[in-house]
């Protein structure tokens, strides 16, 4: 089959979200894609995880068009197609509505860097869209929420290949990354993350950020030229 790699990618990428705890009912997708090809390969839309398969993936150009599969592709396949086509570094996208990343979304707040695991992955604050404006919902919907995420990341000079998520005000995560694995690992960081952070703020409302040396060491040593951490 000419895309089973991809449809077999995109399926184990699936199936993790709900044994990582960062779906509930079909609250979510994940997208792997073959940048040779020009395609990638979707969750369908409406399915049960349970009922889905390798063969059940949906392949789609990133034009958002269906090129191959009898079922319809997520309704987030648009926003997917847009980051893939202006994002040539990514090849792995996943979209959730996990319950603490979700939650700083909807109260409109980046979530600060409060401690090292955060740094691990990031040294800025894990940015948070602003709400789409009216324009923007009452057209291309799932296109303009493509487009938010774009825009969010210009306006404010981060470079996609070095923070990889997203919060989208009012609405959920977004993450990516090489591959769809990756982008599954960095969404489970992000609840993780989100999570701590929350609960942080619980224990002590006026928790400082992390401070800069440890945020650089942490950062440097698992990113850096000279990386050399793994636990």
């Amino acid at each position: 089959m000419r895309y089973e790699t991809i449809r077999q990618k995109a399926y184990a990428a699936n199936m993790q979200l709900p044994e990582l705890g960062l779906v509930l009912f079909t609250f979510g997708n994940a997208s792997e894609a073959d940048r040779q090809e020009g395609v990638f390969a979707i969750k369908p839309s409406g399915v049960a995880y349970a009922d889905l398969s390798p063969e059940k993936m949906v392949i789609v150009d990133f034009d958002g068009k269906t090129v191959d599969g009898s079922l319809n592709p997520s309704s987030d396949t648009q926003t997917h197609a847009v980051l893939y086509r202006h994002w040539e570094g990514i090849g792995g996208i996943v979209h959730t509505h996990s319950t603490y990343a979700t939650a700083w979304a909807q109260s409109l707040r980046a979530i600060p860097i409060y401690g090292t695991t955060h740094a691990d992955y990031n040294i800025v604050d894990i940015p948070c869209a602003l709400p789409m404006d009216d324009a923007m919902i009452q057209g291309d919907y799932e296109i303009q929420t493509g487009y938010q995420v774009l825009d969010h990341f210009k306006e404010n000079g981060f470079d996609y290949r070095e923070v990889e998520m997203i919060l989208l005000g009012n609405h959920a995560p977004f993450t990516w990354g090489k591959n769809a694995a990756k982008a599954v690992h960095n969404s489970a960081v992000l609840e993780q993350v989100a999570k701590m952070a929350y609960l942080t703020e619980q224990i002590n409302p006026q928790v400082p950020l992390l401070k800069k040396a440890l945020m650089d060491k942490h950062y440097q040593r698992k990113h850096g030229p000279n990386s050399y951490y793994g636990q």
